[in-house]
């Protein structure tokens, strides 16, 4: 074997092992928020793991790792046709660590106030899913769901966990109490903006223009030692009718101090507009997952 084969081998299996194990901690966090939270408190859930709950309240003889495994079999057709094979075998393991996780864990959280609860809840679950979805693969039910919208029509992951989630809180109110529903309703959306924090925001990208004389040198100075990419636009101004070059790069968040001092030093009078982005696609400062 020759030494490339057997260092690709090599960083294949530690790949596959830090996505189960990114998989396994998710699905951990997951269980902990739905057993020793969700359950005790009879809050109703998120997505899939919501109907689940919703199907163990009316009978409660059944699991909800059992019916959680049950009703996510039809999905995994629509992972492998829109969204990768990869993604599909990382997902069926992911529903199996997931479904054990749910079975298996159970460690009571000692909090009473039933807002708290509702925050807690989300904090854990949004984490949990945040981080299974950082893998390449899912814990399957609403995940797979999300990935599709998202990289079919760029739909954002928490939006669509939140908007699905209105049909299983509305199930809830009609069949339980509309008291439980709204304590729900908290741990919806603190559960769907942890999913966005830990899917992009952590790794949120700045775009930055820069209207300046020193276009040539701070141009270079991001090309050579922010090792970035930057764009010239020509641009006009209104009242002067003087050209100018504007400078257009994407750059991460903690590079953004760097560049504020680059453009300081070459010219404190710079015109400098800084913006949030959404999403970025690239290979070098794209920050979408790769599923």
């Amino acid at each position: 074997m020759k030494r490339e084969d057997g260092f690709r081998m090599a960083h294949g299996a530690g790949k596959i092992c830090w996505n189960l194990l990114l998989i396994s901690l998710g699905s951990v966090l997951c269980a902990l928020s739905i057993n020793g939270i969700l359950i005790p408190k009879g809050f109703y859930g998120a997505g899939f793991t919501g109907i689940a709950l919703l199907v163990h309240y009316v009978a409660p003889a059944l699991p909800v790792a059992l019916i959680y495994l049950t009703i996510n079999i039809p999905l995994f057709g629509v992972g492998w046709k829109y969204v990768g094979r990869r993604f599909f075998y990382y997902s069926i393991v992911g529903m199996l660590i997931f479904t054990a996780a749910v079975e298996w864990v159970h460690f009571p959280v000692p909090v009473n106030d039933q807002i708290l609860n509702a925050l807690l809840a989300g904090i854990l679950m949004g984490t949990g899913s945040g981080i299974i979805l950082k893998s390449q693969g899912s814990a399957g039910g609403l995940d797979i769901l999300s990935v599709v919208l998202l990289k079919r029509f760029s739909v954002r992951l928490g939006s669509t966990i939140l908007a699905f989630n209105v049909a299983v809180l509305t199930a809830g109110a009609i069949l339980f109490t509309l008291e439980k529903a709204l304590y729900t309703l908290v741990y919806l959306y603190v559960n769907a903006h942890m999913v966005n924090v830990m899917i992009t925001g952590l790794s949120q990208r700045k775009a930055v223009q820069i209207i300046t004389p020193q276009w040539e040198d701070i141009a270079q100075h991001i090309m050579r030692d922010m090792h970035r990419g930057v764009t010239i636009l020509n641009g006009q101004g209104a009242y002067s009718g003087k050209a100018e070059k504007i400078l257009y790069t994407v750059i991460t968040f903690r590079e953004l101090a760097v560049l504020k001092r680059l453009i300081a030093d070459h010219d404190p009078d710079a015109f400098v507009v800084v913006t949030d982005t959404l999403e970025v696609m690239g290979q070098r400062i794209g920050n979408q997952p790769h599923w």
